[in-house]
């Protein structure tokens, strides 16, 4: 079974995908893209959830764009009031993403929907290593309540879900189509924490 294939096969969806919202960072990163590949519109995401039907998923997202079919619950994601500038004509600059919600066997102590936690540092020189990476500590709060059984990333970028597995005790796979992003994964999971083997 290759990796590619074998994403399909595993227990529970956790991915970050492209939302569909064209997004264009205008701030000056040395070494981070501006923007992701597939994020003209939600075919991305869409593919794979149609892909992984009905089973248990926690997908970020935003409410920019129309959530995915099938979400019964959404999280939000408080990031301390550090994420980004937005709309510049109002007071208020946002704070929060979406993750949502899809399937059922999620277990755990009855917990809020919102969860606070600060996004990993915005420069690569600050340590971030791709535009949109997410903090482990959060995966690590959204991965305890996830079924038992092998996690899924379909779109892996630099790999920060399938590091947060390995260190849960969590088996994984992940696929992740940019090249540079792959050796990010590759290095971060360099003490083969992670086997990428059959997912059975």
């Amino acid at each position: 079974m290759s990796i590619l294939d074998g994403w399909l096969d595993a227990d529970v969806l956790l991915t970050d995908p492209p939302y569909g919202i064209d997004y264009q960072s205008g701030s000056r990163r040395a070494d981070l893209a501006a923007s992701i590949l597939g994020d003209k519109d939600t075919a991305a995401r869409d593919t794979a959830l149609t892909a992984w039907g009905d089973r248990p998923a926690l997908v970020f997202g935003t409410w920019r764009i129309p959530r995915p079919e099938r979400t019964h619950t959404r999280l939000i994601w408080d990031t301390k009031g550090a994420l980004g500038m937005g709309d510049l004509s109002v007071p208020w600059k946002p704070s929060d993403q979406e993750i949502y919600v899809l399937g059922k066997g999620f277990t755990g102590r009855r917990d809020s929907n919102v969860l606070t936690c600060p996004p990993v540092q915005s420069t690569a020189k600050n340590g971030r290593l791709h535009p949109h990476e997410k903090p482990i500590d959060l995966l690590w709060r959204l991965i305890d309540k996830c079924p038992a059984g092998v996690i899924a990333d379909p779109f892996a970028g630099s790999g920060s879900t399938l590091v947060a597995a390995a260190t849960a005790g969590r088996r994984a796979v992940g696929v992740e189509l940019n090249e540079r992003y792959c050796e990010v994964i590759a290095k971060r999971l360099a003490q083969g924490a992670l086997n990428f083997g059959s997912a059975s």
